[in-house]
């Protein structure tokens, strides 16, 4: 009998829940909405709908109010909270509205009290739900701030203020390097496989308080006028934001050939599958600087193969500051790494040069490029360098005429340890650096550099970090990583042993289960 009257007791709870399911039978079956469209009912049961949900959830949190802990409620300090008041309680933003939740609080005598209930709920330490944080994140993560907060309005009714959103979006962010740094090695695909890295650099607009120090004094000497810039000034608004990429790839063995035939869109007599990226992880940070970004590159080559069991790719467009960190931080870990130029990096070279040898928009002009560029790809980049040199000079071109031509030669004689392309195509690695030019665009272009966006520095950090999950892959994982943290944070750090007490509703017998 004692259970029954508390199973009558609880369900109670639910009478403003079942009062509203039965007036939104009563008004489907009304005159106005059974000749109401489609879209008109979908409306009417998304508010309603929202609302009965809502009364469900406070209804279920009323239930659990009345709780209390089974043993002593003692703190991280080692003092036990004797005392409890059951009036206290707190507001909660959900997805399906604003609830109250009821739950006791021990206090002891000069220390602060504890929430048990909010240990076993797992509260956010403010007023949104992490479910509303994760919506809002995911929202962030692609649209701007404004977008967000209307989709999540519309979703929910709930009405997220613009500086509230970005403080969520910071702390959904938070747990991004320690989720990558604790986890595990990763299960390369095949014993052939490459494992590539590449690295690159974007600039984004950011306030001038979070322009780098150079970058600011460039940007207030300057200026002429206040409203906007003259010809010629330097514009001095952004900052560099450094874009990683770790990947395994298998081989692709091909020949300069069909390389070619691939830029003439020539389409081969047999459908030819060529291999994708395979566990692929791509990043960026504002906010570092670029060898700590490279640190961090090859800290996660080293998860990836922490044998060394294969051939270590790394791919780079040219830039002497990239390539100089990633040969420090390879000498540093006494790594061997292969190094490949873009090879359509130095296809943008060979035009400059022929721009100046052929007559502009002609089939001359392009026969020109991709023969040299054929040539390339079989490994003769020196004589290439010196046929554009001796034609320059048959042709009596003056220093200026020839300078694109002497500047493409000297880069290919300097840059040909780097361009050994036959070597590459034998053996099935990459030539290009698609993947990474690709990161640059999905977390950069796509988002940060959207018409009129001036970012913060924090602001930035927290949106490259959620899209670079989105596009990893990683998001979901990362959540249930980042919930389990901030349990951790807000409510288990808090009691002794890091054990919160549990907890059984009045007239329940205790039962045993697994803490946290």
């Amino acid at each position: 009998m004692g259970a029954a009257r508390e199973l009558v007791t609880q369900t109670g709870r639910f009478a403003e829940a079942n009062v509203k399911f039965e007036d939104i039978k009563k008004a489907l079956l009304s005159k106005d909405l059974l000749h109401a469209s489609h879209g008109e009912l979908e409306r009417f049961l998304g508010g309603e709908g929202r609302e009965l949900l809502r009364l469900l959830l406070q209804g279920q949190l009323d239930a659990r109010g009345e709780a209390r802990a089974v043993g002593p409620v003692v703190g991280e300090d080692g003092v036990e909270r004797t005392h409890v008041r059951q009036d206290t309680s707190r507001e909660l933003a959900s997805t399906v509205g604003t609830v109250r939740v009821p739950r006791a609080r021990y206090e002891g005598r000069g220390v602060e009290g504890r929430h048990p209930a909010d240990a076993e709920l797992q509260l956010p330490a403010g007023l949104y739900s992490q479910e509303l944080e994760r919506l809002l994140a995911q929202q962030a993560a692609e649209v701007s701030f404004d977008k967000a907060i209307d989709f999540v309005a519309e979703a929910t009714g709930v009405a997220v203020p613009k500086r509230q959103a970005e403080q969520l979006v910071h702390g959904a962010a938070q747990d991004f390097e320690t989720f990558y740094a604790e986890r595990p090695d990763a299960a390369p695909p095949s014993d052939k496989a490459f494992l590539v890295m590449s690295v690159d650099q974007k600039g984004v607009v950011v306030r001038h308080k979070d322009l780098l120090p150079v970058t600011q004094r460039k940007a207030e000497a300057g200026r002429k006028l206040e409203t906007r810039f003259t010809r010629g000034e330097p514009r001095a608004r952004k900052r560099m934001a450094t874009v990683a990429a770790a990947y395994f790839i298998e081989p692709d063995v091909r020949d300069a050939a069909s390389v070619i035939a691939g830029l003439r869109h020539i389409k081969p007599t047999q459908p030819v599958k060529r291999p994708r990226p395979q566990d692929k992880r791509v990043w960026a940070s504002l906010k570092r600087p670029l060898a700590s970004v490279v640190t961090e590159l090859f800290d996660e080559a080293e998860r990836m193969d922490p044998r060394h069991e294969r051939p270590w790719l790394v791919l780079l467009d040219g830039d002497q500051k990239l390539e100089s960190t990633i040969r420090r931080e390879a000498r540093a870990r006494g790594v061997e790494v292969t190094m490949v130029l873009d090879a359509i990096h130095v296809l943008q070279y060979l035009w400059a040069v022929g721009h100046k040898l052929c007559p502009e928009g002609t089939a001359e002009l392009e026969q020109w490029v991709l023969e040299r560029f054929e040539r390339i790809l079989e490994g003769r980049a020196s004589d290439v360098a010196a046929g554009m040199r001796r034609s320059a000079t048959k042709r009596g071109l003056s220093s200026k005429q020839r300078e694109p031509i002497d500047r493409a030669a000297n880069y290919f004689l300097k840059r040909r340890a780097l361009v050994h392309y036959d070597l590459c195509l034998q053996a099935g690695t990459p030539i290009a650096t698609g993947v990474i030019e690709g990161a640059c665009r999905t977390l950069i272009n796509d988002r940060l550099d959207i018409t009129g966006a001036r970012w913060s520095l924090d602001g930035a950090e927290a949106v490259l970090k959620l899209r670079a999950l989105v596009q990893s892959h990683d998001f979901d994982d990362y959540w249930d990583f980042h919930v389990e943290r901030e349990y951790h944070r807000n409510h288990a750090s808090k009691y002794a042993d890091e054990r919160p007490p549990e907890l059984v509703l009045r007239g329940s017998k205790p039962h045993l289960r697994l803490l946290k």
